[in-house]
């Protein structure tokens, strides 16, 4: 995990060395700590603040270097707008902010968790804390050159100054396992193709052992023993094994279904024998997104000891052109018995998800099941990079998805499901056929799913815009987004945990 900063906690005071980041209104308002640090300060702000035009609106900054009265090097005044009706994901941007606004060669930072109506609340100074925590993350492992500007950043010590700091450090406890599950999602999202391959994907899963998740990797060996030939048959062309890994965490009553998350985890796709145009094809080392966002998870879960059975299942391939790989027109029979024509090598992924899916489903007969996958360029189509897909056979599911999204930003939009789009991939040969063509190609391919899952409730998330190469946020500066990990906690937190 690439963190550039350590987080801390401590109750209100001036820092003696450093930058220091206040908060703001409209009116140039500020708390009442931050008052009390400023007054040395006499009229600087509002001296510096009409050289600079600053008004405090939201988003804008004020940076005074040296300021005269206060012992730090830097004063960074941050404008908030207005206080009222600040929601806590506008906290959590808040924090990011606030870390983005530093120099990359600040080694000491404080962070008034203050407001002009009061201090903040632990429940909000942890969501400030958690947008920090987002925004620090970087993925510079590689890089042994830089140029000149491109420094790589100091490990900064970064400290709220807060009213209660016990209080805060238990509120920060649950949001710094899914701040943690997040990056690792990130980790494993940015990862080159040559270094986290199935097999090695599958090995860093296990590390969740270490938080008390029982891992079960299968090889191709037992998959076949088990007929999951739609997954097998994705990787045939590659040199490197396919996996099937398993999570369990057990932190609900003993003998209660579990809730259960599915990842697409094509380590590498390149269309296979019909192979993806050159341009941007690097990119499709993110292809695995939807895996990553359940190991994420998975951790999350652990970390902050969720009180709820829950099964993770990652498909892990690599999608390569090769003599042995799987050619369009082929016939292959899934676990389910239902047997597949493959019409397009590169509509792999819901090949995988296919006996993932019907794995998971008969093995653990779960409450519902949601599976993430970076599925179509369709849904990019439809919803560009501002929301993922949402396709779901249960109004109750799909409901609590939405609403978990817009609290943590990581939003959905609800496409439809019907029987008209099965007639695009009935079968001349077969069951059905692994892609209906350019119409309506997100919604085919979640239709496709949907005969894997009985009547079990689900919900498919197609993340191929949300999931790698999304917009940069406040809270996120990174290729790989670890989008869903947010999403899904919050969804177990606040509907399914006892």
């Amino acid at each position: 995990m690439s963190d550039a900063i350590t987080l801390g906690f401590s109750t209100f005071a001036a820092p003696v060395k450093g930058v220091l980041v206040l908060f703001c209104d409209e009116k140039l308002s500020f708390g009442p700590a931050s008052r009390r640090v400023l007054e040395p300060t006499g009229d600087l702000v509002k001296r510096a603040a009409a050289a600079d035009r600053f008004t405090g609106k939201s988003g804008s900054a004020l940076d005074i270097i040296a300021p005269p009265g206060l012992k730090v090097s830097r004063l960074i005044v941050l404008g908030i707008g207005k206080v009222k009706g600040l929601h806590a994901l506008d906290i959590v941007k808040l924090g990011g902010k606030a870390v983005g606004k530093v120099p990359s060669s600040a080694t000491e930072v404080a962070i008034f968790a203050d407001l002009p109506t009061g201090a903040m609340k632990p429940e909000q100074a942890a969501d400030l804390a958690l947008g920090a925590r987002l925004r620090a993350y970087a993925f510079d492992r590689y890089k042994t050159k830089r140029k000149e500007g491109e420094e790589k950043s100091a490990l900064a010590k970064v400290t709220l100054a807060v009213a209660d700091a016990a209080a805060v450090r238990k509120a920060w406890e649950p949001r710094l396992a899914v701040a943690a599950g997040t990056l690792i999602a990130r980790d494993l999202v940015n990862e080159p193709a040559n270094v986290l391959f199935p097999e090695e994907f599958a090995r860093r899963a296990t590390e969740l052992k270490n938080r008390g998740v029982a891992v079960q990797i299968l090889d191709e060996k037992a998959m076949k023993k088990l007929g999951m030939n739609a997954l097998l048959g994705v990787g045939r062309g590659s040199a490197r094994g396919s996996r099937l890994v398993v999570m369990r965490w057990n932190g609900g009553k003993a003998g209660v279904p579990p809730i259960a998350f599915i990842g697409k985890g094509v380590c590498f796709d390149t269309g296979g024998i019909s192979i993806k145009p050159a341009a941007n094809m690097e990119d499709m080392k993110g292809d695995m997104a939807g895996a990553a966002c359940v190991v994420g998870l998975m951790h999350a879960l652990a970390a902050r000891k969720a009180k709820v059975n829950a099964v993770g299942a990652i498909g892990l391939v690599e999608n390569m052109p090769d003599g042995n790989a799987q050619r369009p027109g082929d016939i292959v029979t899934s676990m389910s018995g239902q047997t597949i024509e493959i019409i397009n090598t590169d509509a792999e992924g819901r090949l995988v998800l296919a006996d993932v899916l019907h794995y998971v489903n008969t093995r653990f007969k779960p409450k519902f099941m949601v599976d993430l996958a970076t599925l179509t360029g369709a849904i990019i189509v439809a919803l560009g990079h501002e929301y993922a897909g949402l396709f779901a056979n249960d109004d109750k599911l799909s409901e609590r998805l939405t609403k978990a999204g817009k609290v943590t930003g990581e939003r959905v939009w609800r496409m439809p499901l019907g029987p008209e789009y099965d007639k695009l991939i009935d079968s001349k040969f077969a069951d059905v056929k692994n892609t209906g063509g350019r119409h309506a190609g997100s919604i085919t391919a979640a239709q496709f799913l949907q005969r894997f899952v009985d009547k079990t409730p689900w919900a498919h998330l197609d993340i191929a815009g949300t999931g790698m190469d999304s917009p940069q946020t406040d809270i996120n500066k990174s290729w790989g987004s670890g989008f869903g990990v947010r999403l899904l906690d919050r969804l177990v937190a606040e509907y399914y945990e006892k």
